[in-house]
């Protein structure tokens, strides 16, 4: 028995969760398991904790209960009441020392000699994702804040910083061969910050554990058996994996060691960190061992690489509301295989999984899961945070079945009505602009994102509660409907705005633009753009 300091990780509370009672918890590994099924979510001080802490606890889960080899195996573990606590006790304590944040041979995460040729250590800033670099005027944490953390918060921050850091220099550690002039030049953010990251979550922290274990035999995933995660491979150095062998699967890349930690710690807590760079991995072609993420082929990365085809993360776009990308998502949508080469996207593997699972009967028709969407957005080269994106969306299972193509057709219709919609919308904001005298380049973007905001809400509702149970061509008609009367009002609303000289209006470009002639042709735009809002329901007429 050592004397040592210990924070163990599997038994220490560290992880914070939303208890379905409304209380925020924090909990250990073991007791997170423990508990799961009394708990909704994982929470954490940015939603990119919430991200980075699952995948390590499904790296877990997946080596505990050794799969599961296929859906059978994994229906048995959805029926239960918990989740296998023992078989995760026994695991977890199998590997009891690499999971201690302070030990001092193999801390979690960390590389316990680390250092540079100065023996620096550096502020807490560079672990802490929300202090943006260079701004500290814009973060939420008081100055005290950054002088030290709790052994607790500087474990969910170390899970975040292997995940997420940004790219740019970084420290460079005495015995990688890669540092130059006492410094790591840049290999990358951190995976996950590569990612446009997607999981999916249930009525409780169990269930979503669950939806995002995907089996051995599943066709969508590469599992192998030199698939591990960090703790069961030998403790890191400074010394990166340059072999190009790595990564082998999800599990490997659930705990990439984009970095070397080393947490300077005191009997009390986190007063410092050093960070160098840790494990360099390449972007393309991790769909067929990367589940949590969508892809798009790239044809600049084909050219660049003399071959193909080659697929990239699909990322999440910070300006654009996340149902408008709904077709990357759908794997009822591109009706492509992974093994195939003519997809342009390829829909998250774990969506496809639980269509899987909707198909072998075991999740129920009615039953609809929350697409939680998590990412960091970065600029200057990556090598600053920028924003972090989080939004879901509620589908039904059946909608990620490859086989209702039908379904999944309407829904991706649906966006293109309110796109079609927008359109029209920012066509009028330009038109009056311009019978005004402005080139109305501004009003038209502005229309465009207003159409876009007042049928957020509505689309999402709209999309929760679309079924296979019902006739699609309808429920289209119903958005249509919807859409519709938000479109006109928007632009009721602009047309009382315009002043008189866009009632007199001017000649543009060959004809004469006003606020009659713009609400006209409006209004044609609108019926292209909705006509089954048009025709009448069965058994009523038209709206």
């Amino acid at each position: 028995m050592r004397d040592s300091p210990s924070f163990n990780l599997i038994e220490q509370p560290w992880i914070r969760v939303h208890r379905l009672d409304g209380r925020v918890d924090e909990v250990s590994i073991m007791g997170l398991f423990e508990s799961a099924h009394e708990s909704r979510a994982i929470v954490g001080e940015v939603p990119t904790q919430t991200f980075a802490i699952l995948r390590v606890l499904l790296a877990i889960l997946h080596r505990a209960v050794e799969g599961p080899r296929d859906t059978s195996e994994w229906h048995g573990l959805w029926c239960a009441h918990g989740l296998p606590t023992g078989a995760i006790a026994e695991y977890l304590e199998t590997f009891r020392e690499r999971f201690d944040l302070l030990h001092p041979r193999t801390p979690f995460y960390q590389v316990a000699d680390l250092r540079t040729a100065k023996d620096e250590v550096f502020g807490l800033e560079r672990l802490i994702a929300d202090v943006p670099s260079g701004e500290p005027y814009f973060t939420t944490r008081l100055k005290s804040g950054l002088e030290r953390l709790s052994f607790a918060e500087a474990a969910r921050w170390l899970v975040n910083c292997q995940a997420f850091d940004p790219s740019g220099i970084k420290s460079g550690a005495v015995g990688d061969p890669r540092v130059q002039k006492g410094k790591g030049y840049p290999i990358g953010t951190g995976w996950a910050g590569r990612l446009g990251g997607v999981f999916a979550e249930g009525g409780t922290l169990r269930e979503t554990l669950l939806l995002n274990l995907i089996a051995d035999e599943s066709d969508y995933v590469r599992f192998c058996d030199a698939d591990l995660p960090a703790w069961e491979r030998l403790p890191d150095t400074e010394l990166a994996d340059e072999t190009g062998m790595r990564p082998l699967g999800p599990l490997d890349l659930y705990t990439w060691q984009s970095r070397r930690i080393r947490l300077s710690t005191d009997s009390s807590g986190v007063s410092g960190v050093l960070i160098a760079n840790g494990d360099r991995i390449e972007r393309q072609n991790r769909h067929s061992i990367e589940p949590m993420c969508a892809w798009r082929r790239s044809e600049g990365q084909e050219k660049r690489l003399k071959g193909g085809p080659v697929y990239m993360p699909l990322t999440h776009d910070p300006e654009r509301l996340v149902w408008r990308g709904l077709s990357a998502l759908l794997p009822n949508v591109t009706g492509q295989k992974m093994h195939m080469d003519s997809a342009h996207t390829l829909p998250p593997a774990v969506l496809e999984w639980i269509g899987k699972l909707r198909v072998e009967g075991c999740l129920p028709d009615d039953y609809s899961v929350r697409i939680r969407l998590i990412a960091m957005a970065y600029v200057s080269k990556e090598t600053k945070t920028s924003e972090i994106v989080d939004d879901a969306l509620s589908l039904s299972v059946s909608l990620m079945e490859e086989a209702s193509v039908e379904l999944g057709a309407v829904a991706v219709g649906a966006v293109e009505d309110a796109d079609q919609g927008a359109r029209a919308l920012g066509n009028l904001a330009a038109n009056l602009a311009e019978a005004a005298g402005d080139k109305g380049t501004g009003a038209r973007s502005h229309a465009r994102e207003a159409a876009f905001s007042a049928l957020d809400r509505p689309f999402r509702e709209w999309l929760s509660a679309l079924s296979p149970h019902g006739d699609p061509i309808d429920a289209r008609g119903v958005w249509q409907k919807v859409a519709r009367r938000i479109v006109l009002e928007l632009g009721r609303g602009l047309l009382e705005q315009s002043g008189p000289a866009s009632w007199i209006g001017r000649e543009v470009r060959g004809r004469h633009v006003s606020s009659a002639a713009a609400d006209l042709w409006f209004r044609r735009e609108v019926a292209r753009a909705f006509e089954l809002a048009a025709q009448p329901e069965k058994g009523g007429v038209a709206a």
